[in-house]
């Protein structure tokens, strides 16, 4: 009897070692621009990287069920509200993925702390995510405009660009991305000379490209993104700026972007990026991976959802359910590690801090391939890319 029941407890013991104990079921959300301006650097590219994060954990043998579903915002804070709102009242949605458009990811963050759910945001980049909008159910994946401030901003200014005027997307982002980029400019002797907004999005940047010529400025900075800063470049070109001896400063550039634009147009301009797809092995594997499916690399954004999925299923994995203040809390608590990122961690007001990169696009001659483009000119630590948490106004992270 005793050995029976002893044989019986050791093979009990061996079916829970193999077997999870408890199945767990998230549900993520990845909602973002499919059809417009930022549809290249996130869109059905961005729930691709989901799904593969989801594969390359191995969630399922982990016990864990997850359902991935997807949404076109339309880059409408009303439209991402209330898809959000129905996702996570009506389709127990656990966390919303992306959310390109400062303006839009406001909003879900909003709505995302009134349901205590989670929201891990790689697309947009307003720092005001982790300052004075802070909310504690918000990680901040990728990059902000404070680092492109930090980057971009920086390295032109320390090259001679001491005088600026910016054309500067009229939202959330582009109002961001110039304050921040005016305070480093300032802080390393700069002036900036004035700026003009234009709509978002835009397609005409003539007269706002010609203000710009006349204000006599070293640096034209393009407070704007996706499509819009392509647009500015190629018209740009059209009215023989740069000849005429004024810089560009493309102050968030996409690989998509200098793709679109080509290397002949795009060469020399200096850009500011958490990833890049031929940085080291890790980062090459899985480009290879994306591009299969895709058609192209991944842009930072699309790596950051990756990178975030991943660090989300390891926090569920730890806590062993959905509960959202657990896994929040285990996400801060963890270091982040993987492939495309590095090692990095999460503060107290869900700034992820991790390594960003200066790089330059190359001159024709240079590229070996129709995506060689890019050369990196310097790495810029966590630390110094981002501002640092006491500096932003975060509410419930300094109250901690």
């Amino acid at each position: 009897m005793m050995k029976r029941l002893a044989w019986t407890t050791v093979a009990a013991t061996a079916l829970a070692a193999a077997t999870p104990a408890l199945a767990t079921d998230v549900k993520l959300g990845v909602l973002n621009d499919q059809s417009g301006v930022y549809a290249d650097l996130s869109g059905q590219g961005s729930v691709v990287a989901a799904r593969m994060a989801v594969e390359d954990f191995d969630a399922e043998a982990k016990g864990i069920n997850v359902e991935i579903i997807s949404a076109d915002h339309q880059n409408k804070p009303d439209i991402a509200s209330n898809i959000a709102r129905q996702w996570y009242d009506q389709d127990n949605v656990d966390v919303i993925l992306d959310v390109p458009t400062s303006s839009t990811a406001l909003a879900v963050a909003d709505v995302t702390a009134e349901f205590n759910k989670i929201f891990i945001n790689s697309g947009a980049a307003t720092s005001d995510l982790t300052r004075a909008n802070c909310q504690p159910t918000t990680i901040h994946w990728t990059y902000d405009t404070a680092a492109l401030a930090n980057g971009t901003g920086k390295a032109v200014t320390e090259a001679g660009g001491d005088t600026w005027f910016f054309l500067t997307a009229d939202y959330a982002f582009g109002h961001a991305l110039e304050r921040d980029t005016t305070a480093v400019v300032e802080a390393n002797g700069g002036e900036v000379l004035g700026s003009v907004a234009h709509p978002f999005p835009g397609t005409d940047f003539s007269s706002f490209l010609l203000q710009a010529q006349a204000s006599g400025a070293k640096v034209i900075g393009l407070a704007n993104a996706g499509a819009d800063t392509v647009n500015s470049i190629k018209q740009a070109a059209e009215f023989g700026i740069v000849q005429a001896g004024q810089k560009l400063a493309g102050l968030l550039l996409f690989i998509n972007n200098v793709h679109s634009l080509g290397a002949e147009t795009a060469q020399g301009l200096q850009m500011t990026t958490a990833f890049y797809w031929d940085q080291n092995d890790g980062t090459r594997e899985f480009s290879e991976r994306f591009q299969a499916e895709v058609g192209a690399p991944p842009s930072m954004v699309q790596a950051g959802v990756y990178a975030g999925t991943l660090h989300y299923l390891k926090a569920v994995e730890a806590v062993g359910s959905n509960d959202s203040e657990a896994i929040v809390a285990k996400m801060k608590e963890m270091e982040t590690d993987d492939a495309l990122f590095g090692k990095g961690y999460i503060r107290k007001d869900g700034r992820v801090i991790h390594d960003m990169y200066l790089m330059e696009v190359k001159a024709p001659d240079e590229s070996t391939g129709e995506w060689d483009l890019l050369k990196q000119v310097s790495t810029i630590s966590g630390e110094d890319a981002f501002l640092p948490m006491e500096d932003g106004g975060c509410a419930f992270a300094l109250a901690e």
